[in-house]
């Protein structure tokens, strides 16, 4: 098996959690994306979007982060819990992970992780978006009154909540007006603490070129490419 990812990219950090909680040995191959790497021919041939992560299993070839997540979940979880069959249970997590792909992890790397690597600002909106978001998943966690994203049993659903949430703490946003997100992301780093380090060491990065912007030269066809710090 083989992860091709980018290192301190949320979706890429979710996949590595899953394939260390299912205890699975692979090949990590760092793509990197400020060299573009992502959008040579070779790398093209696996992925056609020319998004990160792809996972190659035998002669399984896929992207999208989420769907990666479910196929592993399905294939070696033989406890059934990280991605339960019952049809409410996984309907909840199916939920999570289009909630946070469609809405949570996009406003938030659009306000933390654009204006870091491309020609972006921070702007009120961004800002708005961000805690809209924030808002909804607090919400959500109230309501259900839960100690994971999607129940009482860690899931695959968390993996990707809690990669979008750490782009947050890497700029030093405070959480405190979300009580139950914090209640929750707190949670996740003392009961996995080796799940928690994965995202952490991509914490770290961000939280290094948030400090010390780095600068390309290499121009990205579709995102304005940050030129100079």
């Amino acid at each position: 098996m083989k992860l091709y990812s980018v290192s301190d990219g949320p979706p890429s950090l979710a996949c590595q959690q899953l394939l260390k909680a299912l205890d699975i040995e692979y090949e990590l191959i760092n793509v990197d994306f400020g060299k573009s790497e992502h959008l040579t021919n070779e790398y093209e041939e696996l992925n056609p979007q020319k998004e990160i992560p792809t996972l190659i299993d035998d002669d399984l070839i896929m992207g999208e982060s989420n769907a990666i997540l479910q196929y592993l979940a399905d294939q070696y979880d033989s406890s059934g819990k990280l991605y339960p069959k019952e049809p409410k249970l996984r309907a909840i997590v199916n939920h999570r992970l289009c909630f946070n792909l469609a809405l949570y992890y996009r406003n938030i790397s659009e306000y933390v992780m654009a204006p870091i690597y491309y020609d972006y600002q921070r702007t009120p909106l961004g800002l708005k978006k961000t805690k809209m978001a924030l808002d909804i998943f607090n919400t959500y966690l109230q309501r259900e009154n839960s100690t994971y994203a999607a129940g009482n049993n860690l899931t695959i659903a968390d993996f990707p909540l809690v990669t979008a949430t750490m782009c947050l703490e890497a700029i030093d946003f405070q959480l405190d007006s979300w009580p139950y997100v914090v209640k929750w992301y707190e949670n996740f780093k003392q009961k996995h603490p080796d799940l928690w380090e994965i995202a952490a060491d991509g914490m770290r990065e961000i939280s290094y070129f948030e400090k010390n912007p780095p600068v390309s030269s290499v121009d990205h066809p579709i995102h304005p490419v940050r030129k100079n710090a």
